[in-house]
């Protein structure tokens, strides 16, 4: 069968079309189709040969298959060492076997490598690390995940959540004005609480342009009061934008590198038309790894940066702790052992290793602090990035997958774990519900807002 109704090569353009492929419960006619679905072999090994460059080929050929990336992956540990786990024959058994085979290649193969590709393997980039010809796997899974993608071998959460990106220019169906009223509606719930809160949209020459996480928006609006409450605190000149607010890419995890570079460019073009002096990030790992370090390059920009300087949320937020724009009442720090889950987005990939770190130096008391081990660059992954948290039909997978940071929480005593990203946030919140360790978590907002200081035009009138 060349294309199903629901599992085929074409993207999702329209409402329509996403709002059919919804109603297609958990996928089941789409993954039944997929078992039907042919490979284009043709256009397959002409995609390789416009776009496979010399670096994933070098890599591919440079492969010593030495091993010493198989312990750096915690897929391969808490699956038993199973060698069909090693990153190096994942990548090998999967992409470079459709560069050896030229593109010839049947829908049982692409079944194995869309697994291979989703559940078991989330781009964390740990073995590269590792690796003694520093070969990125994380790359190559990224350009596998493309060629899977062109050939309609995706998970079905992943095609819609592409198609969310392409059709609304944010990762779940938020309109602009939705956007807007919700940040609106929110404030509205604690100006009374707080004078003089709001949210400015559309002001140009703005010192901070914020831009969010749909889901944010859509699951967790409270969030969006607590930004403004803690930039108003901070005497920020700051500002929204109604268009080019959504800072995630799914698109990103499904392969979809079209839908990629029209996101991030709805993002620049907001940066472009209101003139900030610089764009912050929600706590969000892989929205800043998608606008700020790899977006550049899908938008064609030579220089590989945004239009604005663009920074993740906790470097605004130690920043704001160090100049005093924001402080803490000591009375109200942490006092119950807290640990800090690092992002491999911003921390291993963008090098963010101390911001963190330098935030729970002012909201943790001393002695409270643990560190999971290892930490910093050399964390494993929360268990549930690179899309895997998403994709219900991998799901036992990623719960096993979230044994390693259990432990690895388990071994600190903490009873807190602090999440400044959207993905661990969710994959600590599962882990929780799977295993019933006796945890709490958090994103930093709410912590920092419950011990500030309240500053003298913040206080309501008597």
């Amino acid at each position: 069968m060349p294309e199903g109704i629901f599992c085929n090569k074409k993207p999702i353009e329209t409402e329509d079309a996403l709002t059919a492929l919804l109603g297609d419960t958990s996928g089941s006619q789409y993954y039944k189709e997929m078992k039907s679905l042919d490979v284009d072999s043709k256009l397959l090994w002409t995609t390789i040969q416009n776009t496979c460059k010399s670096r994933i080929r070098t890599w591919l050929e440079i492969c010593a298959h030495c091993g010493m990336c198989a312990d750096s992956c915690f897929l391969y540990l808490v699956n038993d060492r199973d060698p069909e786990q090693v990153p190096a024959y994942k990548i090998q058994s999967t992409l470079g076997e459709i560069i050896k085979r030229k593109g010839n290649v049947d829908n049982k193969f692409m079944h194995m490598a869309m697994e291979t590709a989703w559940a078991k393997c989330t781009c964390c980039n740990r073995c590269g690390m590792y690796c003694p010809h520093g070969i990125d796997m994380g790359i190559m899974f990224g350009y596998l995940r493309g060629l899977l993608y062109q050939q309609g071998f995706v998970p079905w959460e992943l095609k819609i959540g592409a198609g969310m990106h392409r059709v609304y220019r944010a990762q779940m169906d938020v309109s602009e004005e939705e956007f807007v009223e919700t940040f609106q509606w929110m404030v509205e719930e604690y100006e009374e609480e707080y004078p003089g809160l709001a949210v400015p949209v559309d002001v140009e020459n703005a010192d901070i342009m914020y831009t969010v996480n749909a889901r944010e928006v859509k699951h967790y609006p409270e969030d969006l009061a607590e930004a403004a409450i803690l930039f108003h605190a901070a005497g920020e000149n700051w500002t929204v934008p109604s268009r080019g607010w959504e800072q995630t890419s799914l698109a990103m995890f499904a392969g979809d590198w079209a839908a990629c570079k029209m996101q991030v460019e709805n993002v620049y073009a907001a940066m472009e038309r209101l003139k900030p002096k610089r764009m912050i990030g929600t706590e969000c790992g892989h929205a800043h790894r998608a606008t700020v370090v790899e977006g550049p390059y899908w938008a064609g920009r030579k220089d590989g940066k945004p239009p604005a300087e663009s920074i993740h949320y906790i470097e605004w937020l130690a920043e704001a702790l160090r100049e005093g724009k924001l402080k803490i009442d000591p009375e109200k720090r942490i006092k119950v052992p807290v640990t800090l889950q690092d992002s491999c987005n911003y921390v291993r990939n963008h090098g963010l290793r101390e911001t963190g770190r330098e935030i729970l130096s002012y909201i943790v008391e001393p002695g409270y602090y643990r560190e999971m081990s290892p930490n910093r660059e050399h964390n494993y992954c929360c268990g549930g990035g690179g899309g895997f948290n998403g994709i219900g039909l991998f799901r036992p997978q990623r719960n096993k997958a979230l044994i390693t940071k259990r432990d690895q929480i388990l071994a600190t005593g903490a009873k807190l774990v602090i999440a400044p990203c959207h993905n661990c946030w969710d994959a600590i919140r599962d882990l929780e519900e799977e295993f019933e360790i006796g945890i709490k978590w958090s994103f930093l907002k709410p912590l920092v807002i419950s011990m500030l200081e309240i500053p003298g035009h913040m206080k309501p009138e008597e």
